[in-house]
């Protein structure tokens, strides 16, 4: 399986857990630290709840990408395979988020404890995700968040539009398709997550870890 294959995959589970949890947890973004940190502003402003989730995902997300960056390095150091044993690792993280989600959900206040260990799972699935990203496939376009691709898709059009040297439009339009694939399967995961969501719950955390596990299974058959 190609890694612009995988970052599809990948792109469709970060947009699909992000909007899952976001509907389900009262708000908290699983994937968007940015997110979080503007609707922790808006709790603080109108004393709403979700003030607990948003300030404590936040240190998890960083501390389980410093821990998945430094054990996909030590494994690199042993010969072991570091991508798709965090590849495992993010499906387990997601198999817990589902298992938590639909036994103790829903969740009408995601700062009650249940809904903050079942944030913590989700949260722990996408850091991991991110440091997959940026340490095994910093190639590619991010599958999390989609506001640096669309900036790189529009400026990317602009050049094609300006007219360039051949030679780099072909780079360009290699990149634009490779960043434009990245905003469609995550719009995909996204809109399949929100209608999944409001027919079957919690439920439709099922197809996340199936997508993780199919991507981790193909990834081991390169």
């Amino acid at each position: 399986m190609k890694s612009a294959h995988l970052a599809s995959l990948l792109g469709f589970n970060g947009g699909f857990v992000d909007t899952a949890g976001f509907l389900g947890l009262d708000g908290l973004f699983v994937a968007h630290v940015t997110g979080n940190l503007v609707t922790l502003g808006a709790a603080l402003v109108f004393g709403t709840h979700g003030i607990v989730s948003k300030v404590v995902a936040l240190p998890e997300f960083v501390i389980v990408i410093i821990l998945a960056h430094l054990a996909g390095g030590a494994l690199a150091l042993r010969g072991w395979p570091a991508l798709r044993i965090l590849l495992g690792a993010k499906v387990v993280f997601l198999l817990v988020f589902f298992w938590l989600a639909v036994a103790l959900g829903p969740f009408p206040d995601s700062d009650v404890p249940a809904a903050l260990l079942t944030g913590f799972a989700g949260v722990a699935a996408m850091a991991v995700q991110n440091a997959i990203q940026r340490s095994q496939l910093a190639s590619l376009p991010p599958t999390n968040i989609m506001t640096g691709n669309t900036t790189q898709v529009a400026l990317d059009v602009a050049d094609l539009l300006r007219g360039v040297e051949p030679a780099q439009a072909a780079i360009i339009r290699g990149r634009l398709a490779r960043t434009g694939r990245a905003i469609l399967y995550f719009v995909a995961g996204s809109a399949t997550g929100a209608l999944l969501y409001a027919l079957v719950g919690f439920w439709c955390l099922a197809v996340p870890v199936v997508v993780g596990s199919a991507s981790a299974l193909l990834r081991l058959e390169d």
